[in-house]
């Protein structure tokens, strides 16, 4: 990392570190450092108060040495260039004083003007220049040298830096912060006042990073009520997007009235008339499904549609490889490997191999990993070329190690472009292969399925692994019980539990939840699945600490913080994984001296912490375990250990991570661990499901231990479904031929 990265970097570290701030203002010495494209700069500034230069780092659309800066901010220490003033608000102001002024013109931001023509031109106009260049450009010329073409170039250089002066100073006016100021800046341009007058809320459309909220409150200053047409259209797409959220596509017609309703604080009448707005322009589009008419986030809707006709089209096609006798191949599988393959497997094999796209689903023990090895034996002895993912960096890893093949994420796949969050991989530049294996699949939301189909060149197979019966993605969708339901695709569903398997009661268990049946807690000696009951949730939290801390290791020798992983339903609550994560720290990890406490956390060497989003910069994923390393209080710096490769954080990018001594049981998908415990309780009510439950258990490789009431169990596999999601695909999957088509 070079001085500059340094800089950024600690920049970045105390964007969102609470600090009192202070003001500064001062005159630009010298810009070190400008990025044209984020705004992000380093100044040197003789300010008020201050004897020596002082380095200032922020945000400014453009800079120049003599311009007067005023900013608020705080301190900080860099561990290459010592102080530093971090501005959080930058406002750019001209220069005033003759010194100011020259510095200004001689620094190249206005074309037509250098050093020497900046000195004649205070020499001939002095304090003034600025007002001649704006009220009287015709005087320019009385300046030796300056002829028509050179007046020109500077009149429209100066009418250049006045609008973009006048861009900030309204977006700061309207609670716009510098770096989002930036960021609308270089995204329209000289019409970014009038754009956002006419309608500030596609800030939230445009801008990344950008949300409705913030819109909202723009719009505010700018004087539009609340029941304004335009904030209403708006709030149709805030509305889906926050049913997004919950898994949905689109919603129920009433069901979309009522909601944005409620979040816009508007009458229904008003949400009525705005959506008929909205459908008429295109932001989101309107079909019947199930016999209810719905309205669709215009993307998901086509994204959808998208990838039914892509799989329709791909599963009606030939395998690439040559025709397979399979008799012969799954008699030399068998001696390759010295297993014997059940009549199930033997069938998975054949239609796999029979097939452009298949589907193998099915729970624990079931034998997907023995098929997909089979299945990928006999097509590497055709040469074919094969490409493994899942949607995590986990469940990647696992993938990888039962095969012995490499397995990347999805994300990695189809290499992601950080800057613009797209993909290079898609139909210009395909994938290269015969055959995609796709691990996981019941992780994969829409989105990313529609840009994973687009990737794959039409010639290639698609073999789609997953099981059904756990939770959906957290992603808008169902893919994988769509593409299953609606019988467009062969499906191999694998039910038969192999002996070896069956000796384990987390696996025997599993299987009775997704039955509906309570599952077998009669302890034993030597079984891997425990019930300990807790008579409240204030009981269930000793429980866990007391099952955690001491009964596990002493029994089974694990480790508590590495090797035992509590789940919880839900976020919220004594029994919540927030309210877990901070009792068990105090138990397992007890924050000393040395800690950094951020974003509501207080971080420590030796904690267990998550990544809770992609960064693909530093390549840690979304559900990545990590354990802290080392602080370095002077640096600003966290190093995490994700296993065996440390990673960088600094103080202020601590909110892509959190404690994880326990998560929920929807971020453990994908991933294995060798003990976990699930508290289960009635303040868990909303969200006690089955395949809650059986998601959780499953996660459990050698030990499942189930702490909390025996009621809220009963509840869970009582309870088939969770609520259902409002997706179009298997509907487009069952049709025999797409509209247009």
């Amino acid at each position: 990392m070079n001085e500059l990265e340094h800089l950024v970097s600690d920049m970045r570290a105390s964007t969102t570190t609470p600090a009192v701030t202070e003001p500064l203002a001062g005159l630009v010495e010298r810009v070190t450092f400008h990025s044209a494209e984020s705004g992000f700069c380093v100044l040197r500034v003789k300010a008020r108060g201050h004897r020596d230069l002082l380095t200032v780092v922020g945000h400014a659309a453009m800079i120049s040495a003599g311009e007067w800066i005023q900013a608020s901010g705080n301190w900080f220490n860099d561990r290459v260039h010592g102080l530093q003033f971090k501005a959080d608000f930058l406002k750019v102001t001209q220069p005033t004083s003759v010194e100011g002024i020259e510095k200004y013109l001689s620094s190249g931001m206005i074309k037509g003007i250098g050093p020497v023509y900046a000195r004649k031109l205070v020499r001939a106009f002095s304090e003034t220049v600025f007002d001649v260049i704006e009220q009287e450009p015709d005087r320019l010329r009385e300046v030796t040298g300056i002829g028509p073409k050179r007046a020109e170039r500077i009149i429209r250089g100066w009418a250049d830096q006045r609008a973009i002066r006048e861009i900030m100073l309204f977006l700061h006016a309207n609670g716009v912060g510098t770096s989002r100021a930036v960021r609308i800046y270089k995204t329209y341009g000289q019409e970014a006042i009038r754009l956002i007058t006419e309608n500030p809320y596609r800030l939230a459309r445009d801008i990344r990073g950008i949300g409705f909220r913030t819109a909202d409150a723009v719009a505010v200053k700018l004087g539009i009520e609340k029941t304004a047409a335009i904030r209403v259209r708006a709030g149709i797409g805030y509305a889906l997007g926050k049913a997004m959220d919950d898994g949905h596509c689109g919603l129920p017609v009433e069901e979309l009235e009522r909601l944005a309703s409620n979040l816009l604080e508007v009458e229904a009448r008003l949400v009525a008339s705005a959506m008929e707005e909205e459908l008429r322009e295109g932001a989101v589009i309107a079909d019947d499904l199930d016999g209810r008419r719905c309205v669709f986030l215009a993307g998901l809707y086509r994204a959808e549609q998208s990838v039914a006709e892509r799989l329709k089209t791909l599963a009606a096609g030939s395998p690439p490889w040559a025709e397979i006798d399979l008799g012969k191949a799954l008699e030399w599988v068998e001696a390759k490997t010295g297993l014997i393959l059940a009549p199930s497997q033997r069938d998975a094999v054949g239609r796999a191999v029979s097939s452009k796209v298949t589907v193998v689903t099915g729970g624990p023990g079931v034998g997907k990993t023995t098929i997909v090895n089979s299945i990928l034996k006999v097509l590497q002895a055709k040469r074919t070329k094969v490409l493994l993912c899942a949607p995590t960096g986990r469940a990647a890893k696992r993938l990888t190690e039962s095969t012995g093949l490499e397995a990347k994420t999805i994300h990695r796949l189809l290499e992601v472009d950080p800057a613009s969050g797209g993909f290079r991989r898609g139909e210009e530049s395909p994938l290269e292969c015969d055959l995609l294996v796709v691990d996981e699949t019941s992780m994969v939301d829409i989105v990313l399925m529609n840009a994973l189909v687009k990737a794959l060149p039409p010639e290639a197979a698609l073999l789609l692994v997953g099981d059904v019966d756990q939770l959906p993605s957290v992603g808008p969708g169902q893919v994988l019980a769509d593409v299953i339901g609606s019988g467009a695709v062969p499906v191999v569903r694998l039910t038969e539990v192999f002996r070896q398997a069956a000796e384990s009661r987390i696996i025997v268990n599993a299987h009775r939840i997704n039955r509906g049946q309570m599952p077998d807690m009669e302890p034993t000696e030597g079984s891997d699945f425990y019930f300990v009951d807790a008579t409240d949730p204030e009981d269930g939290v000793r429980k866990v600490l007391e099952v955690v801390r001491n009964r596990i290791p002493k029994r089974f020798g694990f480790d508590p913080v590495t090797d035992i992983q509590v789940l919880a339903p839900m976020n919220r609550g004594g029994l919540g994984a927030r309210s877990l994560n901070i009792e068990l720290q105090r138990v397992l990890n007890p924050p000393g001296e040395v800690r950094v406490e951020r974003f509501g956390w207080t971080f420590c060497v030796g904690d267990k912490v998550m990544q809770t989003e992609n960064d693909y910069d530093k390549e840690v994923y979304n559900g990545d375990l990590g354990i802290i390393a080392a602080i370095d209080i002077d640096e600003s710096e966290v190093l995490i250990d994700f296993e065996g490769r440390e990673v960088a954080y600094v103080f202020g990018e601590l909110d892509r991570v959190s404690l994880a001594y326990a998560t929920t049981i929807h971020k453990s998908q994908g991933s294995e661990y060798p003990a976990v415990v699930i508290p289960l309780a009635m303040q868990h009510w909303t969200m006690l499901r089955r395949n809650l439950v059986y998601t959780g258990v499953t996660r459990g490789k050698r030990l499942v231990v189930l702490v909390g009431q025996r009621k809220a169990l009963a509840i869970a596999v009582r309870a088939r479904n969770q609520d259902r999601r409002w997706s179009k695909l298997r509907e487009w999957m069952s049709w025999p031929s797409l509209p247009g088509n």
